[in-house]
């Protein structure tokens, strides 16, 4: 196990590989919230910064838990050689498309259908690990049910539709996006 405070060329490397990566946060009086993502949503911003693309699904705890107390930790792992567990840990806030940094953020992303914010984490440290109880396993492709459901969507009416979706399941407050931003198809 070794612990890094910035990501190094071999880290970005390894990132840039990963097709699917771990969310965990969590928050007194509330669940843990543990959240597979994919969809080349992922990006390093620098050596100390990370986000990714988030596109509305079932829940918006990811939000509520930041917004609360800010802590994040992200997790990739190795399905392939050499086997490795890579954690970022950091604290982290979400950027609505209505909010002043979305335009220099956004740049970084390939927009998706349904995408709802841009998670942006401040790294406070890096750990790897061997991973060696880790599964060899293939990447075939990315589902593309959910880019599919977003697409069939009308801006507005999901718009209006999330309106009132101000809470987590655990009743903690979240912004409530009030822009849907522009994809290509």
């Amino acid at each position: 196990m070794e612990f890094f405070t910035s990501l190094t060329d071999d880290h970005i490397a390894f990132i840039a590989k990963q097709p699917v990566f771990f969310v965990a946060t969590a928050v007194e009086g509330a669940r843990i919230n543990l959240s597979p993502k994919g969809m080349d949503s992922f990006r390093v911003l620098s050596p100390t910064q990370v986000g990714y693309l988030d596109v509305g699904g079932s829940g918006n705890e990811t939000h509520a838990h930041l917004a609360a107390d800010g802590r994040i930790t992200v997790m990739m792992c190795a399905f392939d050689r050499p086997a490795l567990i890579f954690r970022m840990y950091g604290h982290g806030r979400a950027v609505l498309p209505q909010d002043a940094e979305w335009d220099a953020l956004v740049s970084h992303f390939t927009v998706l259908p349904g995408t709802r914010q841009i998670f942006v984490i401040d790294l406070d440290s890096i750990q790897t690990s061997c991973g060696w109880g880790v599964p060899f396993m293939s990447f075939d492709r990315e589902r593309q049910t959910l880019s599919k459901y977003h697409a069939a969507d009308d801006p507005a009416a999901r718009l209006a539709k999330i309106a009132d979706r101000t809470q987590s399941i655990d009743g903690l407050p979240v912004r409530v996006q009030t822009v849907m931003p522009a994809w290509t198809d």
